[in-house]
This record gives C-alpha cells, structure tokens and sequence, in this order.
C-alpha cells in the first residue's frame, strides 16, 4: 500500500542515525506531495535539528507543504527541549496531512504530539508499520519503560562450545577473524556503554574502543570489586569515560570514577540503576562466561550474537549456556555463521 511504502522509507531513512542520534530516538520523515517524494530527512545527532525539521527544510518548494503528506516514524515531539516542538512547526508550515508511525514512549511527548496536531485540525493517521517503528526504536522504549540499557551479549565460540583456553595469562585465543572482529568494532560504535568483568579486564587487557569502525567509543564499564587491576591497563588510560564497580572507590581520576557498588546483594540491579540514571540507553556485555552467565540467568538480555567459529580448542573455558527454548536465527557474515537471540518483547 501507498502508506506503508513511504513509512518503509522513513524506517530507512532513521537507520542513518543508530550511531549518533541516542540517547534520542532514531527517526526518519518523508514529505509527499501528488504521488511524488519531495523532501526527507533523519535525526542525526542528538541535539540537533530532528526528522521532520530536516525532512521540511529539503523540500525546494515550501509552497508545496500546504497540500502535502508526511510521514513521520515517531510521534512529533510537542515540548520544548534541545530543539523547539516537532509539532508547532508542522502546523506552522500548514501540512494538511500528518502519517505516524508509532506514539512516543517518552513522558513529555506520549501522544501530546498527536493531540496538538489534530486540534490545529490537521488530518492525523497513527498506527502504519507500528510494529515495524516500535522495533526500530527498541532501545529508546526499553529504556524509558524498563528503566534500564537495552542489553546486548555478544561472544564467539569454538565449534565444540568454548570460548577460551583455561590460562592464568598470556595471549587469549583469537575465534574472530579480521572481519568479524570489524564487525564487533561497529556494535561498539551502536551501543552507549560497553561492560567487561575482573578477570576480562585482567587476562586481555582489552581497550574496548571503536578502532576498526567509524562512530564513538562507548563508555567503558568495568568490574572490579577488590579493586586489584593495575591501573597501567587500557582501561584506564583515560583516553575514554570509564566506571569501575567496586566495593572500594577511590577519588576519580581522568575520565575514570569508581562507582561504590555492594557486592553482598546483587549487583546488576545496582548497576542498571546507575547506568539508568546517567542517561546510558544501550549496554554491550563483552566479557567472560561468569559475567555473560550472570545476565543470561538473570533474564536481563535483549538481543544475543554468538559467533560461530569454525575451530576445536577441545578444552577450556566452557561457552555460556542458553536454554534451547529460546528461538534464534542463523545469520551470515563474512563466511560466518552468528546466531542472534532475540527476546520475546522485543520481537516483531
């Protein structure tokens, strides 16, 4: 149909934003008039001018907009916050016609947005490919109704289900190859915070920043109850903001501050709180099977991706383990096989 075609755009057209639109939603916008496409736009970073604000400012015509349609994948936003009301300029510019894709989760909007169009009597539709714009915005829904990152676990396994030889130091078995490893660097640029435990920390010495890729570097979480990891590690090197979970803070430092964390009660629900609160939407979990185990057990996941690695260590340290209950897809790149969990309020 003639609506979901051009709301299929808007999806499209959010997508540029996944690596710089958060913590607000990615949202993409297509202004129609007579049949044709005259103006589109995305949100591309967060502070700057939204989708439908881009969207209006392409079209060449403005005396166009009078008689033209545009679809929006989000609610337009009615408050005022780093940009003025999505809204008011709608209505400012005299669109007859507004098509939404789903309603803003967000207190301040929360159908705010439609009501306002629709006493200004435009004509509003709500409700095309809602299930298709609801997942796009997965994350900024699960975080303002879970209170909470949307969760992201990621590991490669060996073919016989390890993902690690048993080792008290030296180099780490490398499953990944160049291009996979790329692959990695992309979801870190994709997520808001990334998280690694004591051990990880310790043994790999990883940097976890986005080298191999174009976006941010999230902030690194590590952690680090005894407070025993050298601080001549990557981690804190400050090149990077950095939180340290520990039950021993100390005075922060450049780009690094230690969270003071109980480790007598559970800790996740502790550091969910935290990260909740500073605003951090989306959390990639890198590291050993103890601190991956946790989550999964916990049933505090969103999406999973194991690489597959075509390559026995016979030995080691033992994948983390997920219930053959839970449906998954095969997905593959770059002559790998991965696959992707998905949990069950957030599929389509």
């Amino acid at each position: 149909m003639e609506e979901e075609k051009y709301m299929q755009r808007c999806i499209q057209l959010a997508q540029n934003g996944l690596c710089n639109a958060a913590p607000n939603p990615m949202v993409g916008a297509v202004i129609v008039c007579d049949g044709k496409i005259i103006g589109e736009g995305y949100h591309v970073r967060c502070g700057e001018a939204h989708a439908e604000v881009n969207a209006i400012r392409s079209v060449k015509d403005p005396s166009l907009l009078k008689r033209s349609t545009i679809y929006v994948s989000l609610e337009p936003c009615s408050h005022y916050g780093k940009t003025p009301p999505c809204a008011d300029l709608i209505i400012e510019k005299q669109i007859p016609r507004i098509v939404i894709g789903c309603q803003d989760p967000f207190a301040k909007v929360a159908g705010r947005g439609i009501q306002k169009l629709k006493d200004a009597g435009r004509e509003v539709i709500t409700g095309v490919m809602e299930a298709e714009c609801q997942h796009l915005i997965r994350r900024f829904i699960t975080f303002h109704t879970l209170r909470r990152p949307y969760i992201t676990l990621k590991w490669a396994e060996s073919a016989d289900k390890y993902i690690d030889v048993l080792r008290k130091n030296g180099t780490p078995v490398i499953l990944s190859n160049p291009l996979t490893s790329m692959l990695v660097h992309k979801k870190r640029a994709e997520h808001s915070a990334i998280m690694v435990g004591t051990r990880t920390a310790e043994l790999d010495n990883p940097s976890l920043t986005v080298r191999h890729w174009q976006g941010p570097s999230p902030v690194r979480i590590v952690l680090d109850r005894q407070r025993i990891l050298s601080p001549s590690l990557h981690l804190f090197d400050g090149s990077t903001p950095t939180l340290v979970f520990t039950e021993h803070p100390h005075e922060a430092v450049h780009n690094i501050e230690y969270v003071p964390t109980d480790y007598h009660q559970d800790i996740l629900p502790q550091i969910m709180e935290t990260l909740y609160a500073r605003g951090l939407q989306s959390l990639l979990v890198e590291g050993g099977r103890f601190l991956l185990q946790s989550f999964i057990d916990a049933g505090l996941w969103d999406e999973i991706f194991v690489e597959e690695a075509p390559i026995l260590l016979h030995s080691g340290v033992k994948a983390p383990e997920i219930s053959d209950k839970i449906p998954y897809v095969i997905e593959q790149s770059f002559g790998r096989s991965f696959r992707h969990y998905t949990a069950a309020r957030n599929r389509q």
